[in-house]
């Protein structure tokens, strides 16, 4: 790769909520790299309820940029918009996946893509490799995993509700809420059954002995016995037919399971994907989860039942517009009162931990001091 011009490289890092990515770039000379730093989110240009002043913004804040860091997919990279920045070189991506992103536009405007995996810096100036890069035998310490047994048990032992209890948040101060659901021997059904959903499964069955079954559109019983085996577990746990993670229909899930927690893949295919019968078809005891994709679940479903109280409830780590707007009725509703249904909220936090951003920060940073020198990009992607 040529040497860059005397001219600096004019670099925005997007959507830096937590103010953390200055650190990482301080040492770069400022005559080589003009750094701006935004830590909010403007609107997402694709998204229905956009308007025009706000695609019109969003273009204005990039158009300056020949290059940017992200944080995941906070901001979405639609083909207009990307056509709409004629000065765009390259992208520096957090993570690996980005479903929100028109990944062939950005070839055929010859934009440079690339991640930043999670395994720390190639050159060891960095703190060391993420949890991200742990087998699945060691699938507790992912961010992720450890964020979805929050968000059962916080919902499962009332935790949120008899803290605002107590503390007289918006309630008379009380003592305990309601009886909380025990996990041990429960059901746990999950919606996509991948690493992740594979860590998630296994930390239910070595930690409260659960029943895990599992469904996706293409999910074999054979993959899921080989996630099995690579999750430290058996393939079976007990007779020659009682599988361990056991494949069944997709009404099965949400008919039997106690808890259900989503891990899939956002795509046009599986956009909606638990809808209404879904949401019918589970226990009135039943808990739902979700800290994979808001989309993938039909909101405006999810919070008629919820609303009725058809359900137990329900803890939500994503929505269909981050971040929630202040009049959302996520934020509005006055849930588990009047026989609604309990719901936990979390900002999209599943991945949000100081060493997974931190390590993702180096690498970007080790991409940016490659690109001053002219040398090769680590991890490209295109």
């Amino acid at each position: 790769m040529a040497s860059q011009a005397l001219s600096p490289i004019k670099l925005a890092v997007l959507d830096d909520y937590h103010n953390i990515a200055t650190r990482h770039f301080s040492h770069i000379d400022s005559a080589k790299v003009d750094i701006t730093v935004f830590d909010d989110t403007l609107p997402s240009y694709s998204h229905p309820t956009t308007t025009d002043a706000s695609r019109k913004a969003l273009v204005e804040r990039l158009k300056p940029f020949s290059a940017l860091s992200t944080m995941r997919e906070r901001t979405p990279f639609p083909g207009d918009l990307l056509r709409q920045l004629p000065n765009l070189k390259f992208i520096f991506a957090t993570g690996r996946k980005f479903e929100s992103w028109d990944l062939d536009t950005m070839k055929e405007l010859d934009i440079k893509v690339c991640a930043a995996p999670g395994k720390g810096r190639t050159d060891g100036k960095g703190s060391g490799p993420s949890p991200r890069s742990l087998p699945v035998k060691q699938g507790g310490g992912h961010p992720t995993t450890q964020h979805v047994w929050a968000l059962i048990l916080g919902l499962a032992r009332n935790v949120a509700a008899d803290d605002a209890v107590i503390k007289g948040k918006g309630v008379p101060a009380g003592w305990q809420t309601e009886l909380a659901m025990g996990l041990q021997g429960k059901t746990l059904g999950l919606v996509g059954l991948g690493r992740i959903g594979a860590h998630v499964a296994r930390v239910g069955v070595l930690a409260f002995g659960m029943k895990v079954i599992c469904w996706s559109a293409n999910l074999t019983q054979e993959r899921a016995d080989q996630l099995s085996e690579e999750s430290g577990l058996s393939v079976t746990c007990g007779g020659e037919n009682d599988k361990t993670f056991k494949v069944v229909t997709k009404e099965e899930v949400f008919r039997s399971s106690d808890v259900v927690t989503i891990h899939y893949v956002l795509s046009e295919r599986s956009r909606g994907i638990v809808g209404a019968q879904e949401l019918a078809w589970m226990k009135p005891s039943g808990l739902l989860v979700n800290t994979s994709r808001g989309p993938l679940v039909d909101e405006a479903a999810l919070l008629d039942i919820l609303r009725k109280g058809s359900i137990r409830g329900a803890a939500l780590d994503v929505f269909d517009i981050e971040p929630l707007p202040a009049d959302s009725p996520w934020r509005t509703e006055d849930w588990g009162a009047e026989r609604k249904s309990r719901v936990l909220l979390t900002p999209h936090m599943g991945y949000v931990e100081e060493g997974t951003l931190t390590t993702w920060y180096e690498e970007t940073a080790e991409n940016l001091e490659r690109l001053i020198d002219g040398k090769e990009l680590l991890h490209r992607i295109l």
